[in-house]
């Protein structure tokens, strides 16, 4: 099984690592437009070979598509960084003919391959790969949800002092500081609902830390977060590659599923070999329902910014 990432960066080069080391695939193509950093990036990661144990083959290409050829899943984590105090939303004027671009060349090579959108603003980058490439939307798949929920239960687990694997919680909507939505009310540890154990003002502040992991990590670091986000995304490769029938949150189009139309947003969904495989219902409260379609609105106004791309 082979996979391509495009865009060798942080985010890039720890999925690969990542899924090289557990032997996910049995060979990943490392692509960057900067002249011998994906080669590098592969080096580097084979030379842990023979250290972890694993594998799988990975090399790197300066820009060469055809190196891509046959791909089952491609990621596309091309784009510029989020800085610190920039929002996802200013990224779209420069990130959208890059993803365009980059997912009209993979699919010359690997027409049949399952895409992963990483780029920001993800769920407008999942819509502009899903309407520019034509692909069916079982094929095109956001990967925003399963960082946002590992993000999730992160901050559940410090606030119960409980190992993060008892933890269970996910995140929906969008993938942005103001849209996406933690599900509280869902959240678990070891079966029991994690309000058993905390308050809702803990529950609330939970919610809250969540909704800013991304921009705290930016604030931290100086640029985007590439550690979760890779291991987010390798998660979701080794479900669809091992047809693992995973839930997990991914931005997909609905086509009427909560109560929405013409958008890609964060819902649970079923991930095996076929990509989305089904769209989990849950039953929202009215509440969430409110709030979902409130980050539907902040989507949709930021696809409106995409019709020069897809003109």
């Amino acid at each position: 099984m082979k996979v391509t990432i495009v865009g060798a960066g942080n985010v890039g080069a720890t999925c690969a690592d990542v899924i090289s080391y557990r032997g996910i695939a049995s060979e990943v193509v490392l692509l960057d437009i900067k002249e011998g950093f994906a080669e590098g990036k592969a080096m580097d990661i084979m030379q842990c070979a023979t250290t972890t144990g694993f594998n799988t083959r990975v090399s790197g290409s300066t820009n060469d598509f055809s190196k891509t050829a046959d791909s089952d899943v491609v990621v596309i984590t091309s784009g510029v960084p989020r800085k610190p105090g920039m929002t996802r939303e200013e990224l779209i004027g420069i990130n959208a003919g890059i993803v365009k671009g980059v997912a009209e060349n993979v699919l010359k090579h690997s027409p049949e391959a399952i895409i992963v959108v990483v780029s920001n603003p993800m769920d407008t980058m999942t819509y502009l790969t899903l309407k520019a490439t034509g692909v069916h939307k079982n094929r095109i798949i956001g990967m925003g949800g399963a960082l946002d929920s590992s993000r999730f239960k992160y901050y559940l687990s410090k606030a119960l002092d409980r190992p993060s694997n008892d933890v269970h919680g996910m995140v929906i909507g969008g993938h942005g500081d103001t849209t996406m939505i933690p599900l509280t009310r869902l959240a678990s540890y070891n079966g029991s609902p994690a309000s058993d154990f905390l308050s809702q003002e803990v529950l609330d502040k939970v919610a809250a830390d969540t909704m800013v992991g991304g921009a705290t990590l930016t604030g931290l670091l100086g640029t985007s977060a590439w550690y979760a986000p890779g291991a987010s995304v390798a998660y979701l490769v080794d479900s669809i590659l091992n047809d693992q029938k995973k839930i997990i949150a991914c931005s997909v189009l609905l086509e009427g599923e909560y109560g929405q139309q013409d958008i890609c947003l964060g819902v649970p969904c079923i991930i095996g070999k076929n990509g989305i495989e089904k769209i989990v219902d849950i039953k929202l409260n009215d509440n969430e329902k409110a709030q979902f379609a409130k980050s539907a609105d902040a989507v949709r106004a930021m696809n409106a910014d995409l019709k020069a791309v897809l003109a």
